[in-house]
């Protein structure tokens, strides 16, 4: 049976004080809206229904840069959560299947979890997932009569027994899609606060006698972001998460609470990760490498046997080769490095292919961007590149060639050539001295003035 999913991501965030939309607020180098789309994605659903509000626009833009056939839906009002679902009802037209409604602004829901929703769905026409609170506050209570849920009660309408319930609401629930709209179109307001609550669709499904029932999850999973505090705490219980996988899975991290991972970072085992190193989206670092101190890594793969920095910077676009060396201050950026080669101090490669072994002595520069285009260059295997070379691209440095230190090389180098491309040194005797000396009496005469 298809699944097909609504992700709940109208809502202003008012309380996190920012003009940016709350779901697109980062988590772990990622959008919020992005976990629970991601965390979803093994279930493999048929449609995604996207329901925006404020800041649709940027809202509809990540989503889609992420999953181009989403569907983007807008709640111009904001009346409830079964008011928000309802503005799918459209996009999932003639989808059989289930549908799991989930929340853009709830990060940690494991995909598991979903799977366990669903597979419960064997047993009951609706789905609730719950969670045992440790402190319950305004959360809705799920009132449960044996192993059958009842109803959802929201705080703000709880009795003070029902307040007493542990066992409260995520939110997030699963249902057949036919089901799911036929109780939201039946759905009320007189509640305290006016709005059309999703939760009220388990007591409308049990007076028809059909079956609710409730999954549990870690609280962990349900947490939601609604503050800057909040969005702090997640991070941090994000990379505290992370940093125990890596551990576990056996990367070595010398100072594992100095270590920044993304949602997607990937570290092979025997890994050395040194302090103070910050993984940005899209990386992976094979088996064996070796990530030094104080370097940042976003969009990049280091194969086996790699090491790169300490203060080193990959950007989206580098690919490192085994044994390859990325030494200090070296940024490299949409460049293919091949085994062997070195990239030792103070360069920058962008836009470059590098050939196996070569060695970019310090300082070297591709000089890649025109003011307009960016250009490429290529470095041939086993070429030497003295140090401060700045390589004017579009050109090619060829296998076994050599630049000499302080180049500016504009035309391309054939194979085993030596290219020189700098002034011709002119040297005065005594000359040096006569001009310092000079300088400095200008200073004392200055002084005095």
């Amino acid at each position: 049976m298809s699944v097909s999913l609504v992700i709940l991501a109208a809502g202003q965030g008012s309380r996190m004080l920012s003009d940016m939309p709350k779901v697109l607020h980062l988590l772990a180098g990622v959008p919020l809206v992005l976990h629970a789309m991601r965390a979803a994605r093994t279930l493999e659903p048929a449609r995604v229904a996207v329901v925006t509000g404020h800041g649709g626009a940027q809202v509809a833009q990540v989503v889609q840069a992420e999953d181009d056939t989403a569907i983007i839906v807008t709640q111009s009002e904001q009346l409830g959560t079964a008011h928000a679902v309802a503005q799918a009802r459209a996009a999932l037209e003639g989808q059989a299947g289930d549908v799991v409604v989930l929340y853009g602004d709830t990060p940690f829901i494991r995909p598991e979890t979903l799977q366990a929703m669903l597979a419960a769905r064997a047993s009951h026409d609706l789905v609730v997932l719950g969670f045992d609170a440790a402190d319950p506050g305004r959360y809705g209570r799920l009132v449960t009569d044996g192993d059958r849920l009842e109803r959802i009660v929201e705080f703000k309408d709880a009795t003070g027994a029902e307040r007493a319930i542990t066992l409260c609401n995520s939110g997030v629930l699963c249902a057949d899609r036919a089901l799911l709209f036929d109780l939201i179109s039946e759905v009320g307001n007189d509640n305290a606060a006016g709005e059309y609550y999703l939760t009220d669709i388990v007591a409308l499904a049990r007076a028809r006698g059909l079956s609710a029932g409730v999954v549990r999850c870690a609280e962990a999973e349900t947490l939601g972001i609604n503050t800057r505090a909040e969005l702090a705490s997640a991070e941090a219980a994000f990379q505290a998460r992370a940093r125990a996988e890596a551990l576990e899975n056996g990367v070595t991290l010398s100072a594992p609470e100095t270590v920044i991972f993304a949602q997607d970072t990937v570290i092979g085992r025997d890994a050395l990760v040194e302090p103070y190193v910050v993984f940005g989206p899209g990386v992976t670092v094979e088996s064996g490498a070796t990530i030094r101190a104080f370097s940042h890594l976003e969009g990049a793969h280091v194969s086996r046997g790699a090491i790169v920095g300490p203060y080193a910077r990959l950007r989206p676009g580098a690919e490192l080769a085994e044994d390859v060396r990325i030494g200090n201050f070296v940024e490299v950026k949409a460049a293919q490095i091949d085994e062997g080669a070195k990239v030792n101090h103070l360069s920058y490669v962008g836009d470059a292919h590098v050939g196996a072994g070569a060695n970019l002595g310090a300082g070297t520069v591709t000089c890649n961007y025109d003011g307009v285009f960016k250009h490429r260059t290529e470095i041939g295997a086993g070429a030497f590149i003295g140090s401060s070379t700045m390589l004017v691209a579009p050109v090619r440095v060829g296998a076994g060639a050599v630049t000499g230190s302080g180049s500016v090389i504009t035309q391309d180098v054939a194979d085993g050539a030596l290219a020189l491309g700098r002034a011709r040194q002119e040297t005065r005797p005594g000359l040096g001295r006569r001009l310092m000396d000079r300088l400095r009496a200008t200073k004392a005469a200055r002084g005095k003035g």
